[in-house]
């Protein structure tokens, strides 16, 4: 439950139609077994008490009582289980009937929600048996022998109070299938997670729209939801039921099974409901809803991360075919963004400096792809290469064989007299190698892709990646600026799958030998000397690997995670994963520690560079423009997240 990680469990028992007393002996033995695997939430399927296929025994007053002394007796046999279970039955109240999902913990029933939308059509009667509910929220009193329990049914938003943000509710089958399903009043009253105790009977083609509503209600309620189907046991007279399980967090799937096609009786997986209360905070039109709170309480515990999936490289999908289609996406956007920017600024010309590094070779794929769309013709895309101190061979030859390649016009403009000259003119000497030293290249190669921008009546393309932004690595009105940074919104990690993406499907073999090339050349700004004709400076070096800068990127500005959670994510995703798995990515936890701190480091203190960005494209869910999704002052203090990371850090060596 530390960082908000709740172990969820979703299980379809084999019923017993009509014996509620050897179901809920059942229920409790499993719940049991969930709960001393870790689950704080355990889920059952529809009438799972009873079972759903009961037909007219509903309306014998033995079932009925029956399933109220099973209630009692599922409190009772879980009281001590530091879990929350909610499981199915009928509620007999005010003379009628209601098809219930009831919330049990600490021994105690604390809240029942009654069916809203009762179906009548194809193979489904409910209506012979069930009453809707009519949307008033009521108190309840159960009685069993000399016992008694009274709870609210209704509206209701079951609300932890160890792990605040562990709020529950729940809706019943066909209610996540009508046009304005329970779950959004409920979400908006502050539940995050909903449960869906469901009985869906198993037809050709209904899984994969099932996953879809389930995957969509979590992404509109901005929740996790936890779907439960029966199975086992229950009557095949007319239809078959699967035990469908799927358990959803903002529209994506965490766990999935069904007992019919799998085998999955049980499925588990950690949900992450203080990044669900993250998310709704940046949202604000989600609108809210006044509902009846309940409380509960729980042990607060570590929920190691089992299940759940961490992505080393959340920018980039795994599938092969995922991969290319997100890449194709992205250059579409790309060029669509620099068209649109070249019409509205009557660009003759398009100038890139080109380095033969990854990011300069993204940004001259896209112009000579916009000048195509623009103007049919790449002859007016300028490649500027301007060797100076650190240009080694092979990324000059790389940046003039991809230009050729691609047919754009290459000119060469060496930049060594002109920034000697300078150094001549500020007192500054050759011999030292320091900042002023490097920067005083990458302000001249600006200067020189301007001034040529200003002589065609062109536009200057810029280079700098997304990574690059937020760690500041660019020199202030040097590479830092452009007239449209195409790259500004793609991440190091995605810029080499774009660039690979391209040298396979573009069809010709050059530019893919160029791009392949490029693809396997150790980034470099190459504002040092070679050594032995080698690059000498290798940014990974200096910032640290750009592959768990990403991580960190990622899970800091979209996923607003503590610097705490960030450092347990990365260390589970890089170094060794809470179930026990060597990740094999060659990091240790010092060096997490290390590259997160510097990452801090870096993107407070080098906020003022992106306050003042160029225009370029979003591509993805995370941008650091100033005018779109990030704004920061260039005086935050960092202090506080290095400090909480330091803390982390040193409690993980114990």
């Amino acid at each position: 439950m530390k960082d908000g990680f709740i172990r969820i469990a979703a299980i379809s028992p084999a019923a017993e139609i009509a014996d509620a007393a050897k179901n809920a002996r059942r229920i409790a033995g499993l719940a049991r077994e969930a709960a001393n695997g870790g689950a704080k939430l355990i889920v059952f399927p529809e009438l799972s008490l009873c079972g759903y296929t009961a037909g007219d025994l509903f309306l014998q007053e033995k079932l009925l009582s029956g399933c109220v002394d099973a209630l009692f007796y599922l409190a009772e046999r879980t009281q001590n289980l530091n879990a929350v279970i909610a499981v199915g039955a009928p509620l007999a109240a005010e003379d009628k009937l209601y098809n219930c999902a009831f919330i049990i913990t600490g021994g105690r029933i604390i809240a029942a929600y009654p069916k809203t939308h009762i179906p009548s059509y194809g193979e489904f009667y409910e209506t012979r048996h069930f009453t809707a509910f009519d949307g008033r929220t009521r108190e309840v009193t159960l009685r069993s022998g000399e016992k008694s329990m009274t709870f609210p049914m209704g509206y209701v938003v079951c609300k932890c109070l160890s792990v605040p943000e562990f709020t529950l509710a729940a809706e019943i089958c066909e209610d996540m299938w009508v046009p304005e399903p329970p779950s959004v009043r409920l979400a908006q009253a502050g539940a995050h997670v909903i449960v869906n105790l469901s009985a869906s009977d198993e037809v050709i083609g209904k899984t994969d729209y099932r996953r879809t509503l389930v995957c969509a209600q979590s992404g509109r309620c901005e929740c996790v939801y936890v779907y439960c189907g029966a199975g086992e046991g229950e009557s095949t007279t007319d239809a078959v039921y699967g035990g469908y399980k799927l358990i959803a967090e903002s529209g994506n799937i965490l766990a999935e099974g069904s007992g019919l096609f799998d085998g999955a009786d049980v499925i588990a997986t950690e949900a992450d409901v203080k990044g669900v209360a993250a998310e709704r905070r940046r949202r604000n039109t989600f609108g809210t809803h006044e509902c009846e709170e309940v409380y509960f309480d729980l042990q607060a515990e570590k929920t190691p991360l089992i299940h759940r999936y961490i992505p080393a490289m959340p920018f980039v999908p795994e599938e092969g075919d995922a991969r290319d289609d997100r890449c194709g996406k992205i250059l579409a956007m790309q060029t669509a963004g620099l068209v649109t920017r070249m019409k509205r600024a009557g660009a003759k010309t398009l100038v890139v400096g080109i380095s033969g590094g990854l990011d300069s070779a993204l940004a001259l794929v896209v112009a000579c792809l916009a000048a195509d769309k623009a103007w049919g013709s790449r002859e007016n895309v300028i490649a500027v290469t301007m060797p100076c101190f650190g240009t080694t061979k092979r990324t000059k030859s790389n940046a003039v064989k991809l230009t050729n390649a691609l047919g754009a016009a290459l000119r060469e403009v060496n930049i060594k007299k002109s920034v000697l000259t300078h150094f001549a003119d500020i007192g500054h000497s050759e011999s030292v190698h320091d900042v002023t030293y490097e920067n005083a290249q990458a302000r001249e190669r600006t200067q020189v892709l301007m001034d040529i921008a200003n002589q065609t009546g062109g536009l200057v393309v810029g280079t700098g990646d997304l990574s690059e932004l937020a760690l500041g690595w660019a020199t202030y009105n040097g590479d830092h600026m452009s007239m449209y940074g195409v790259n500004a919104g793609v991440p190091k990690t995605l810029v080499r799958h774009l660039a690979a993406y391209y040298a396979q499907k573009c069809g010709n073999k050059k530019v893919k030998e160029a791009l392949i090339s490029i693809c396997e050349t150790p980034i470099s700004p190459e504002l040092l000397p070679p050594k032995d004709g080698e690059i000498a400076q290798r940014t990974e070096d200096i910032v640290g690997p750009y592959e768990l800068h990403d991580f960190i990127l990622y899970n800091v500005v979209r996923r607003g995670y503590s610097p705490s959670k960030v450092y347990r994510l990365a260390v589970h995703a890089f170094v060794k994963g809470e179930d026990g798995t060597d990740r094999n990515k060659g990091f240790t936890k010092e060096d997490i520690f290390k590259w997160t701190d510097n990452f801090y480091r870096r993107f407070f203190a080098q906020q003022f560079k992106r306050s003042c960005l160029p225009d370029g494209p979003k591509v993805g869910s995370v941008t650091l423009s100033p005018r779109a999704d990030w704004r920061m002052p260039s005086d935050a203090c960092a202090d506080m997240w290095r400090r909480e990371l330091k803390q982390a850090f040193e409690e993980s060596k114990n």
